[in-house]
Protein backbone atom coordinates (compact mmCIF):
# COMPACT_ATOMS: atom_id res chain seq x y z
CA UNK A 1 0.00 0.00 0.00
CA UNK A 2 1.37 3.39 -1.06
CA UNK A 3 0.79 6.46 1.08
CA UNK A 4 0.55 9.76 -0.82
CA UNK A 5 1.38 12.76 1.35
CA UNK A 6 -1.39 15.34 1.36
CA UNK A 7 -0.24 18.90 1.93
CA UNK A 8 -0.66 22.38 0.50
CA UNK A 9 1.67 21.82 -2.45
CA UNK A 10 0.62 18.31 -3.38
CA UNK A 11 -0.38 17.49 -6.94
CA UNK A 12 -2.58 14.68 -5.72
CA UNK A 13 -5.11 13.95 -8.45
CA UNK A 14 -2.67 13.24 -11.28
CA UNK A 15 -0.48 11.06 -9.03
CA UNK A 16 -3.51 9.11 -7.85
CA UNK A 17 -4.70 8.67 -11.43
CA UNK A 18 -1.28 7.35 -12.46
CA UNK A 19 -1.36 4.78 -9.66
CA UNK A 20 -4.91 3.83 -10.65
CA UNK A 21 -3.66 3.11 -14.17
CA UNK A 22 -0.99 0.83 -12.71
CA UNK A 23 -3.47 -0.96 -10.47
CA UNK A 24 -1.60 0.09 -7.33
CA UNK A 25 -3.29 0.35 -3.96
CA UNK A 26 -2.83 3.69 -2.24
CA UNK A 27 -4.30 6.16 0.20
CA UNK A 28 -3.89 9.93 0.65
CA UNK A 29 -3.19 11.36 4.08
CA UNK A 30 -1.62 14.24 5.98
CA UNK A 31 -1.49 12.27 9.25
CA UNK A 32 1.93 10.84 10.20
CA UNK A 33 0.32 8.02 12.18
CA UNK A 34 -1.75 7.02 9.16
CA UNK A 35 1.24 7.29 6.80
CA UNK A 36 3.18 5.00 9.14
CA UNK A 37 0.87 2.18 7.99
CA UNK A 38 2.00 2.54 4.35
CA UNK A 39 4.63 0.32 2.75
CA UNK A 40 6.11 3.28 0.88
CA UNK A 41 5.50 6.97 0.38
CA UNK A 42 5.00 9.23 -2.64
CA UNK A 43 5.78 12.87 -1.84
CA UNK A 44 4.32 14.97 -4.69
CA UNK A 45 4.65 18.70 -5.03
CA UNK A 46 3.95 21.80 -7.09
CA UNK A 47 4.17 25.39 -5.92
CA UNK A 48 6.32 27.47 -3.58
CA UNK A 49 9.02 25.85 -1.44
CA UNK A 50 8.64 28.08 1.64
CA UNK A 51 4.86 27.74 1.73
CA UNK A 52 5.14 23.99 1.29
CA UNK A 53 7.62 23.69 4.17
CA UNK A 54 5.35 25.79 6.41
CA UNK A 55 2.48 23.39 5.75
CA UNK A 56 4.64 20.31 6.35
CA UNK A 57 5.87 21.75 9.65
CA UNK A 58 2.33 22.63 10.76
CA UNK A 59 1.39 18.95 10.42
CA UNK A 60 4.69 17.55 11.79
CA UNK A 61 5.18 15.90 8.43
CA UNK A 62 8.69 17.35 8.14
CA UNK A 63 9.87 15.48 11.24
CA UNK A 64 8.14 12.29 10.17
CA UNK A 65 9.64 12.42 6.68
CA UNK A 66 13.17 12.98 7.95
CA UNK A 67 12.92 9.94 10.23
CA UNK A 68 11.03 7.41 8.14
CA UNK A 69 12.83 4.32 6.87
CA UNK A 70 10.15 3.62 4.27
CA UNK A 71 10.95 4.09 0.56
CA UNK A 72 10.06 7.69 -0.34
CA UNK A 73 9.66 9.03 -3.88
CA UNK A 74 9.64 12.82 -4.14
CA UNK A 75 8.16 14.32 -7.31
CA UNK A 76 9.08 17.81 -8.61
CA UNK A 77 8.85 20.11 -5.55
CA UNK A 78 8.71 16.96 -3.43
CA UNK A 79 12.17 16.07 -4.73
CA UNK A 80 13.46 19.61 -4.21
CA UNK A 81 12.33 19.67 -0.59
CA UNK A 82 14.61 16.70 0.12
CA UNK A 83 17.56 19.09 -0.21
CA UNK A 84 18.90 21.43 2.50
CA UNK A 85 17.57 24.81 1.43
CA UNK A 86 16.07 26.82 -1.42
CA UNK A 87 16.47 30.29 -2.84
CA UNK A 88 12.69 30.24 -3.25
CA UNK A 89 11.60 32.10 -0.13
CA UNK A 90 15.14 31.67 1.23
CA UNK A 91 13.96 28.71 3.27
CA UNK A 92 15.39 25.67 4.96
CA UNK A 93 14.03 22.45 3.52
CA UNK A 94 14.24 18.87 4.84
CA UNK A 95 18.02 18.52 4.75
CA UNK A 96 18.10 14.89 3.67
CA UNK A 97 20.26 15.47 0.58
CA UNK A 98 23.02 18.11 0.60
CA UNK A 99 22.61 21.13 -1.65
CA UNK A 100 20.67 24.37 -2.15
CA UNK A 101 17.99 24.92 -4.79
CA UNK A 102 18.72 27.83 -7.11
CA UNK A 103 16.63 29.75 -9.63
CA UNK A 104 17.32 29.39 -13.33
CA UNK A 105 18.87 32.47 -14.95
CA UNK A 106 15.98 33.99 -16.92
CA UNK A 107 18.41 36.16 -18.90
CA UNK A 108 19.65 33.01 -20.67
CA UNK A 109 16.38 31.20 -21.46
CA UNK A 110 12.71 31.17 -20.63
CA UNK A 111 11.92 30.39 -17.00
CA UNK A 112 10.30 28.18 -15.83
CA UNK A 113 11.74 25.21 -17.66
CA UNK A 114 8.53 23.76 -19.04
CA UNK A 115 7.92 20.89 -21.41
CA UNK A 116 9.54 17.70 -22.61
CA UNK A 117 13.21 17.02 -22.03
CA UNK A 118 15.52 14.05 -21.63
CA UNK A 119 17.92 13.04 -18.90
CA UNK A 120 21.37 11.47 -18.89
CA UNK A 121 21.71 8.47 -16.55
CA UNK A 122 24.86 8.76 -14.43
CA UNK A 123 24.44 5.65 -12.27
CA UNK A 124 22.51 2.42 -12.47
CA UNK A 125 19.56 2.24 -10.11
CA UNK A 126 16.33 0.18 -10.04
CA UNK A 127 14.23 3.37 -10.15
CA UNK A 128 15.43 4.29 -13.64
CA UNK A 129 15.83 0.77 -15.02
CA UNK A 130 14.87 0.72 -18.70
CA UNK A 131 15.01 4.52 -19.11
CA UNK A 132 17.79 6.14 -21.12
CA UNK A 133 18.75 9.46 -22.69
CA UNK A 134 16.50 8.92 -25.73
CA UNK A 135 13.22 9.14 -23.83
CA UNK A 136 11.40 12.36 -22.96
CA UNK A 137 9.84 13.35 -19.66
CA UNK A 138 7.68 16.30 -18.68
CA UNK A 139 9.26 19.08 -16.59
CA UNK A 140 7.78 22.24 -15.03
CA UNK A 141 10.10 24.11 -12.65
CA UNK A 142 11.78 27.47 -12.15
CA UNK A 143 14.29 26.25 -9.56
CA UNK A 144 16.80 23.44 -9.92
CA UNK A 145 18.73 21.09 -7.68
CA UNK A 146 22.52 20.85 -8.04
CA UNK A 147 24.13 17.66 -9.23
CA UNK A 148 26.17 15.85 -6.60
CA UNK A 149 27.13 12.36 -5.47
CA UNK A 150 23.46 11.45 -4.96
CA UNK A 151 22.45 12.32 -8.55
CA UNK A 152 21.31 9.29 -10.57
CA UNK A 153 20.55 11.26 -13.74
CA UNK A 154 21.08 14.83 -14.88
CA UNK A 155 19.19 17.06 -17.28
CA UNK A 156 20.36 20.16 -19.14
CA UNK A 157 18.36 23.39 -19.36
CA UNK A 158 20.52 26.52 -19.19
CA UNK A 159 22.83 24.36 -17.06
CA UNK A 160 23.07 20.79 -15.79
CA UNK A 161 20.81 19.96 -12.86
CA UNK A 162 19.70 16.89 -10.93
CA UNK A 163 16.83 15.09 -12.67
CA UNK A 164 16.82 11.96 -10.49
CA UNK A 165 18.36 11.58 -7.03
CA UNK A 166 18.71 8.84 -4.44
CA UNK A 167 20.08 8.69 -0.91
CA UNK A 168 19.37 5.75 1.37
CA UNK A 169 15.59 5.14 1.24
CA UNK A 170 14.88 8.54 -0.35
CA UNK A 171 14.47 8.99 -4.10
CA UNK A 172 13.34 11.96 -6.12
CA UNK A 173 12.58 13.04 -9.68
CA UNK A 174 12.44 16.62 -10.95
CA UNK A 175 10.04 15.79 -13.77
CA UNK A 176 6.43 14.63 -13.42
CA UNK A 177 6.28 10.87 -14.11
CA UNK A 178 2.50 10.98 -13.75
CA UNK A 179 2.40 13.34 -16.76
CA UNK A 180 5.15 11.68 -18.78
CA UNK A 181 3.22 8.97 -20.60
CA UNK A 182 4.63 5.47 -20.95
CA UNK A 183 8.13 6.29 -19.73
CA UNK A 184 6.74 7.97 -16.61
CA UNK A 185 4.56 4.94 -15.94
CA UNK A 186 7.67 2.77 -16.24
CA UNK A 187 9.44 4.79 -13.55
CA UNK A 188 6.46 4.54 -11.20
CA UNK A 189 6.25 0.81 -11.92
CA UNK A 190 9.96 0.51 -11.08
CA UNK A 191 9.26 2.18 -7.74
CA UNK A 192 6.39 -0.21 -7.04
CA UNK A 193 8.64 -3.18 -7.88
CA UNK A 194 11.26 -1.90 -5.45
CA UNK A 195 8.62 -1.65 -2.72
CA UNK A 196 7.34 -5.15 -3.45
CA UNK A 197 10.86 -6.56 -3.38
CA UNK A 198 11.51 -4.90 -0.05
CA UNK A 199 8.33 -6.44 1.40
CA UNK A 200 9.32 -9.88 0.14
CA UNK A 201 12.71 -9.50 1.82
CA UNK A 202 10.93 -8.83 5.10
CA UNK A 203 12.52 -5.43 5.62
CA UNK A 204 9.33 -3.38 5.84
CA UNK A 205 9.06 -1.45 9.11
Amino acid sequence: MIGIIKYQAGNLASVANALDRLGAEYFISDDPEELEKADAIIFPGVGHAAAAMDDLRAKDLDIWLKNTKKPVLGICLGMQLLFESSEEGDCKTLGIIPGRLKKFDSSKAKVPHMGWNQFDPLKEHPLIHGIDNKQFLYYVHGYYAPTNEYTLASCKYIRDFAAVVSKDNFMGVQFHPEKSGQVGSLLLQNFLHMVKGRQQNGSQK
